[in-house]
């Protein structure tokens, strides 16, 4: 009988010691593992973060943040789209706060957020927007892209052969045998008409009629003008064979070079997105992103299915 209450004892001994030994073990899973992972998430900031993306309310603007989009969360970070923003708002709602990065004109940094002088240097127009939204508004622009969305004109091929109008000089030397569609602003604006006549001289046109920007292209197409502005990566002049987009040989217009502006505590938090979306940018130069705004506006693809198959194309070499 004192063997057996013996044996029963130290049976009772042994299954409340293990009992102990699980709830330690467990206590270490939740406070001691786990509270490692977490601290080690933090010291880093790395693919664990919630960030905004936003974007302007056109194509372009649309499939370069869903880029942005996607290159992050394949590097695990959740990522909420707030897309199809006014232009006019989405400087004020990274500055208020309402989203972290966005994709973003050098040269609309430069004269329509910080109402500069106009400058011609891509290097030099990014160094200004880059140490002024710095000091302003606390916003870093990462690398700018080689894409640049500027302002241009373009023509028909038909003219642009007959004539042999390449570049704007060529167009203002025959302005007197163009019709140009005008989109009624683009006569009035400093980087319009006003400031090609400063450099180039008069354009003397053959007739000028104002047309909705969104007809210009079908304008040009059946012959009811010859030249028409534009800007300088729609995906319409991806159509070689209709329309010749004019160089701009006397350097008048600033460039619009693409970049992801990024809120500072955003990167001080997660400073892995910077070079995440600089390499991003490494692959965009104004043909690509011709090519993929033609997907959309000429296609008629979804952006998002765009913007998909393109980064299936590059992230394998990023």
């Amino acid at each position: 009988m004192r063997k057996r209450t013996i044996v029963i004892l130290l049976t009772v001994i042994l299954a409340i010691a293990a009992l102990a030994g699980c709830g330690s073990q467990g206590a270490g899973d939740s406070n001691g593992a786990g509270s490692q992972e977490t601290a080690g998430s933090e010291s880093t900031g790395e693919n664990t973060g919630k960030v905004r993306i936003g974007s302007k309310d056109f194509t372009e603007n649309e499939i370069v943040a869903e880029l942005y989009s996607l290159a992050l969360e394949d590097a695990g970070y959740d990522v909420t789209r707030v897309f199809d923003i006014s232009s006019s708002l989405i400087h004020q709602s990274i500055v208020s706060d309402e989203i972290d990065i966005y994709p973003e004109y050098t040269g609309t940094g430069l004269l329509s957020i910080l109402q500069e002088d106009l400058i011609t240097d891509p290097d030099e127009v990014y160094n200004e927007v880059k140490a002024k939204y710095e000091e302003n508004f606390q916003l870093t622009w990462l690398d700018y892209a080689q894409a640049n969305d500027g302002q241009g004109i373009f023509v028909s091929k038909e003219i642009s052969d007959s004539l042999g109008i390449r570049t704007i000089s060529d167009l203002q030397a025959h302005a007197t045998e163009i019709r140009f569609a005008s989109q009624g602003e683009f006569d009035e604006r400093d980087d319009g008409i006003p400031g090609l006549t400063r450099v180039y001289g008069e354009f003397n046109w053959k007739s000028s009629k104002v047309y909705d920007n969104g007809l210009k292209y079908e304008v040009i197409e059946k012959g009811e003008a010859d030249a028409s502005p534009a800007y300088t990566t729609e995906g319409q002049l991806s159509q070689t064979d209709k329309f010749v987009l004019l160089e701009d040989d006397k350097q008048v217009w600033p460039p619009y070079n693409l970049a992801p502006v990024v809120r500072d505590n955003i990167l001080a938090d997660y400073p892995g997105i910077a070079d995440i979306l600089n390499k991003v940018s490494a692959t965009l130069d104004t043909q690509t992103i011709t090519d993929l705004n033609a997907k959309v506006d000429v296609e008629k693809q979804e952006y998002e299915d765009v913007a998909k198959e393109y980064w299936e194309s590059i992230k394998g070499s990023l």
